[in-house]
């Protein structure tokens, strides 16, 4: 997944900064997502932030106050001059520190700003994305994170899926949901599944689902459900090494969206909000890409079998220039310049329940 996770949009003046979610790395990831530019800036500024903070309490811990006071007992002693430069230090410490937080403040501001901008944009691709069929689950197949949580039956099912949405909340800091569209399909009732990630009432990171309406009578829905029990009754019964077993076999797709254990820790949803949703095109066309790169890897390859560091296809043409006579022989030499030539140009290249399943 990346980007350094920043879980704080803008720096504290203590040392702890607050709470936030950990599956949305708020200003500095949603701007890497995105190639902009000032992604460097956005995470250099609110870690910074939030490191001065805490450097800022250490170094009052260490030094103590203006007043001379010492804040413990391993605190160490200075001679009178290098204690007032420390001193001096920390206060200018605190001056940049109060800055970052406010270059914070202003990012998140910039970053609210651009959400707007390019929403007109996520809607007018997704219209474009609805015209190619299975756009979704052949990006999704494709994706190494998400393909390894992917069973066959699920597969199946995403073929179904029409549409893919990430709303980050407006102040973007608190949550985001992630919203699956789906056509008429053998599995459940619901044409919209949204998962959302916000902060719970004592500030910690929660999540909760739409409810998923399995059809009845259907043999697909029924296999599928069962599916999903069983791998969630693996996952209560390994509860006791539960990182070991969700790392495992017992974690699928539609677990995930019903997993509410640990929102802070959700790595899927970080894939989706942050690599998937960004840029979906680029995991669509990983075969053609393979394709692209497979032909230069196979051009090197020749050369390198030229030269003889191999026995492909190019040692049968250094075969067939033994059998003639010298002037094939000095043609042999005169074609392995060229080669090399050729070689030296490559070189320098269950939500709320408020959400309408109709939608």
């Amino acid at each position: 997944m990346s980007t350094p996770v920043v879980t704080n949009s803008s720096a504290t003046s203590g040392p702890t900064p607050s709470k936030k979610l950990k599956p949305d790395p708020v200003v500095a990831d949603s701007a890497s997502s995105n190639g902009s530019a000032a992604a460097n800036a956005i995470t250099t500024s609110t870690a910074s932030a939030i490191k001065g903070a805490a450097d800022a309490a250490l170094l009052s811990k260490t030094i103590g106050d203006p007043n001379g006071d010492q804040h413990d007992e391993s605190s160490r002693d200075y001679d009178p001059e290098t204690q007032k430069i420390l001193e001096e230090i920390d206060a200018t410490q605190n001056e940049i520190d109060s800055l970052n937080e406010k270059a914070s403040e202003e990012i998140l501001k910039v970053e609210q700003k651009y959400n707007k901008l390019r929403k007109p944009f996520f809607e007018k691709r997704n219209a474009l994305i609805s015209k190619i069929p299975n756009f979704w689950v052949t990006a999704f197949v494709n994706h190494p994170q998400i393909s390894a949580i992917l069973d066959e039956e699920e597969e199946e099912c995403l073929h179904f899926l029409t549409k893919l949405e990430v709303e980050e909340f407006e102040d973007i800091k608190s949550g985001y949901r992630i919203k699956f569209h789906f056509d008429e399909n053998p599995y459940f009732d619901n044409l919209l599944l949204t998962k959302e990630f916000h902060l719970g009432a004592g500030g910690d990171p929660a999540s909760n689902s739409t409810q998923i309406k399995w059809k009845d009578g259907s043999e697909s829905g029924k296999r599928l459900k069962e599916q999903i029990n069983l791998r969630t009754q693996e996952d209560k019964a390994g509860s006791g090494s539960r990182k070991r077993t969700r790392d495992m076999f017992s974690r699928s797709f539609f677990t995930w969206y019903l997993d509410h254990g640990d929102a802070s820790a959700d790595d899927i949803a970080e894939v989706i909000k942050d690599d998937m949703w960004p840029n979906p095109l680029q995991y669509f066309l990983v075969p053609d890409i393979e394709v692209e790169n497979g032909g230069e890897d196979g051009m090197d390859g020749e050369d390198d079998d030229e030269e003889g560091d191999s026995e492909d296809e190019n040692d049968e043409s250094v075969v067939v220039v033994e059998e003639e006579d010298d002037d094939g022989v000095e043609d042999e030499e005169g074609d392995d310049e060229d080669e090399e030539g050729f070689e030296g140009e490559d070189g320098d290249d269950g939500l709320d329940g408020e959400e309408d399943d109709g939608e």
